[in-house]
């Protein structure tokens, strides 16, 4: 099953859970070429899941875009850090303004690109708590 931006969909057999793309694109990041890596049109999307009220956003790869303003108030928002292919600390930190989740957790850092230092920048950045895990594997 796939899902496109805006759409909403509430998993057979999972009462009280709703899952909503939400869009996911680059503004800035661009290849050697110029090209965006992950340019608007090509449909990509980040998840608001939302479970028994509770909501879950998980920004996928992508910049600050206004979509994202969508899930303003979620409870927490799992937003992409390391800069190359997706928002810098900065960057993140103006995402978690603009969307005020209560918890903010840093993804993207650690494993093939950025570091541990983003998901620190971002906690000291952020207008919420800040939540580091760490990476897969370690």
């Amino acid at each position: 099953m796939s899902i496109s931006p805006g759409e909403t969909i509430e998993p057979e057999g999972m009462r009280g859970v709703e899952v909503r793309a939400v869009a996911a694109y680059n503004t800035s990041k661009r290849d050697a070429e110029g090209r965006l890596f992950h340019p608007p049109d090509a449909g990509w999307v980040g998840y608001e899941l939302t479970v028994w009220g509770e909501r879950l956003y998980h920004a996928g790869d992508t910049d600050v875009i206004p979509e994202m303003d969508s899930v303003a108030g979620c409870d927490v928002a799992l937003l992409p850090v390391s800069g190359t292919y997706v928002m810098t600390a900065a960057e993140a930190a103006e995402a978690a303004r603009r969307i005020a989740a209560g918890i903010v957790v840093p993804m993207h850092w650690g494993e093939h690109i950025g570091e541990r230092a983003d998901a620190e920048q971002l906690a000291r950045l952020a207008p919420a708590e800040v939540r580091i895990l760490a990476p897969a594997g370690r």
